[in-house]
């Protein structure tokens, strides 16, 4: 009997139809070409200092197919979340002075799967296991597409496009690739058309309303900052969120080098009608960050009206995008 040809399928859209894989399954991803012969049983999560990959296993009920998991946050805007993520198994696995799993003791492992949040997670001058090493293994490797220009010194144009441009979709076109991957199309399908709808819902309730300033900023991320400030979360999918929250980023159009080089000055002298204070660990006192930050910059609109929200994972790239546009448009356009 001949064996099927290869589908040369691209990641999904996340608005397509839902369809039977069809193994084998072969595409391109970050340039490197991909074959799953059947759904993978055996996956590890890298870190990458991500939760993105993990919360999206879990939200698409794909647990058991998770051998070990390296990410985790301790805080997020679905509760539910922090618990379903220490229950992942973590294989025993220790990180080395990179932050993610050491080459050796992926391959020892041995799982069918290895899911990368950027292309670095596959850096062997950081230690890591390269794609080679482990398709040499018969392990398959998988970086979430709009990341690959992270970490990849070779990336295309498109790539980079893609990494500078993250959005919502973004996240939801990850959870369409894991559907076409594992083969539950139609669980992604209908994962990514609740979340959809929840943002469209509240699209929908602040449309027409003036789009305040809002501002990300994650006190406990200061050391991402060369002044020692709070990380100023902009670009891409925070400017998205805020977005579809009925708001506008307070810096809009600036790069995400704004997080590392923003300055007192810049801080002090920005619009912000809202603040939204992010917590990086379940520790920080949200409440506390946020009268900090009225009390140095009194002159923001924010400061005078006691005006903001609190979120922790929601912003980032990931499933839980809709939990954060909900939580942010509350108090941008409250009651409305």
């Amino acid at each position: 009997m001949t064996p099927a040809a290869p589908s040369a399928a691209p990641p999904p859209s996340p608005t397509a139809a839902s369809t039977a894989s069809g193994y084998p399954l072969t595409f391109d991803n970050c340039g490197t070409k991909v074959t799953f012969r059947r759904p993978p049983q055996r996956v590890l999560i890298l870190n990458g200092t991500s939760v993105a990959e993990a919360e999206s296993f879990i939200m698409l009920g794909l647990d058991k197919s998770v051998l070990a998991n390296a990410q985790s946050y301790g805080v997020s805007d679905d509760p539910a979340m922090i618990g379903r993520i220490k229950a992942l198994p973590t294989g025993g696995l220790t990180m080395n002075k990179n932050f993610d799993v050491p080459a050796e003791q992926v391959l020892k492992l041995r799982p069918d799967l290895v899911v990368s949040t950027w292309s670095g997670g596959f850096d062997a001058k950081k230690g890591f296991a390269t794609r080679e090493q482990l398709a040499a293994a018969g392990i398959t490797s998988l970086v979430n597409p709009v990341n690959c220009a992270m970490g990849k010194p070779e990336a295309t144009e498109e790539e980079k496009r893609a990494y500078r441009n993250q959005s919502i979709n973004s996240s939801l076109e990850f959870v369409a690739l894991l559907g076409r991957v594992f083969d539950v199309q139609d669980r992604a399908l209908d994962l990514i058309g609740k979340l959809r709808a929840r943002i469209e819902t509240v699209r929908a309730r602040v449309a027409g309303r003036p789009a305040k300033k809002v501002l990300i900023a994650y006190p406990g991320m200061a050391m991402m900052n060369a002044n020692g400030l709070p990380a100023v979360m902009t670009g891409g999918i925070y400017d998205d969120v805020i977005k579809a929250a009925g708001g506008v980023n307070a810096f809009a159009g600036q790069s995400s080098d704004t997080t590392r080089t923003l300055n007192t000055e810049q801080l002090a002298t920005a619009q912000v009608d809202v603040l939204v204070v992010g917590q990086f660990t379940p520790d920080e006192q949200p409440e506390a960050e946020a009268a900090k930050l009225f009390a140095a910059y009194p002159h923001w609109a924010a400061s005078k009206s006691r005006t903001y929200a609190v979120v922790s994972d929601g912003v980032y790239l990931g499933p839980l995008n809709a939990a954060a546009v909900e939580k942010i448009s509350k108090v941008v356009h409250p009651g409305d």
